[in-house]
This record gives structure tokens, C-alpha cells and sequence, in this order.
């Protein structure tokens, strides 16, 4: 029902999620990042207290495999619970219970990890990997293009309606803050590219700020 991408910038100091399913608010219930300790992106039946838990133990200097064994092993409903983790470090893991429903898998490799679930096949998440492996520009972007290739590929299985990304890094949008992009499309018939549009809005409010 959902795939995402957990990426993270060492030249840009940032860490960062962007999420779509065919579910209300996806925004409200998957992504979790902090500034210097790393993100996270908790789906499938979503595990909230995942969020919470797993910066703790990021922000406690656990590496990303240990996060994901920890969070999973005390979870009696495990088997369908998808999670994907990037630590400060740019380490990244995934875990994908057996009852996620079909197809679900994950990609993972250094900066990223990239998971969904009832997704059209495995199209998607190659899609995603090619495209965050290739893109060339700032995070922000990259996961944005990562997360559009995956719904040019088909994506989620049962269709669109929500999506969202959440970047932090050593600058926020505003001033007492390190959270760099906060944006959410809760209800809408193509969600990514009101993403996008909403992206671009951004972009220009920053531009003028210079």
C-alpha cells in the first residue's frame, strides 16, 4: 500500500524520507527524521511508536541494522510491519515482514534504503534504485525523483492518493528549526505531482529569501 524512500546527503549534512500510498495523510504517519541522527520511514500496517523509538536509538548512536532488529524482534505483529532506516552515518537497513502483502521488498544500499508494499512488482522499486543511483542533484530533489519514478513504474497497486517528504539538515525553513522541507499532499488524484508543484512553490519563496 506504500513505497518510500529514506535517503541521506553527506555533502549537504541532511537526512530525509518522501512517502506515497494509496491511503489518507500518509505524511501524518510514515516519515521521521532529526537533524545529525538520522531517518526513518515506518509502513505496511505502520508501527507509530516506531518513529519515536527508532530516532531514540539513532540518536543514541546505534547503527541502522541494530535499529531495525531492535524495533522488529519486541513487535509480536512484525510479520507486517516494513521499515527502512538511514543512520547518521549514511548506514542504511530495511526489514519487510512476511505478511506485507504482495509484492513487497526493499533496496538498500550506502545513503538509502527504498521499500514498498502491494506494489504492481518488483518494476517499482528497480525504478527507484536506478533513479536515486543516477540523479546527480540536491536531496530534496533526488527523493522527489526517486519517489516519481517509482509511480511512473506502477506503484502502489491499489492506486493514488497521498504523499509527502521531510528533509532535515544543518538550516531549516524557518528560524529555531533544522527541519528543511515539511510538505504534504493528503487527498488528491496524483499526489506526487502536487508534491512536485508544491516543491517548486518552495523553491521560489527560498530564491526570494537570498
Amino acid at each position: 500500500m506504500t513505497f518510500s524512500v529514506v535517503g541521506f546527503s553527506g555533502a549537504e549534512e541532511s537526512w530525509g524520507v518522501a512517502v506515497a500510498t494509496r491511503f489518507l495523510a500518509v505524511g501524518a504517519m510514515v516519515p521521521a527524521a532529526e537533524f545529525g541522527v538520522g531517518a526513518l520511514a515506518t509502513q505496511a500496517l505502520t508501527n507509530m511508536a516506531y518513529r519515536a523509538e527508532g530516532l531514540a536509538s539513532l540518536r543514541e548512536g546505534r547503527g541502522a541494522q541494530e535499529v531495525v532488529d531492535t524495533l522488529v524482534k519486541g513487535d509480536d505483529r512484525r510479520e507486517e510491519r516494513q521499515l527502512g532506516v538511514v543512520d547518521r552515518d549514511g548506514v542504511a537497513a530495511a526489514w519487510t515482514g512476511g505478511q506485507c502483502g504482495a509484492f513487497a521488498d526493499s533496496r538498500v544500499g550506502e545513503g538509502y534504503a527504498i521499500q514498498g508494499n502491494l506494489l504492481v512488482g518488483p518494476e517499482v522499486l528497480d525504478a527507484m534504485e536506478r533513479t536515486w543511483l543516477s540523479e546527480r542533484t540536491g536531496l530534496v530533489d533526488r527523493l522527489l525523483a526517486t519517489l516519481a519514478a517509482g509511480d511512473a513504474a506502477g506503484g502502489d497497486r491499489r492506486g493514488r492518493q497521498s504523499a509527502a517528504i521531510y528533509v532535515v539538515g544543518p538550516e531549516g525553513i524557518a528560524h529555531g528549526t533544522r527541519v528543511r522541507m515539511d510538505l504534504r499532499v493528503d487527498d488528491a488524484p496524483e499526489p506526487i505531482a502536487e508534491l512536485v508543484r508544491l516543491r517548486e512553490l518552495q523553491r521560489r519563496l527560498e530564491q526570494r529569501k537570498r
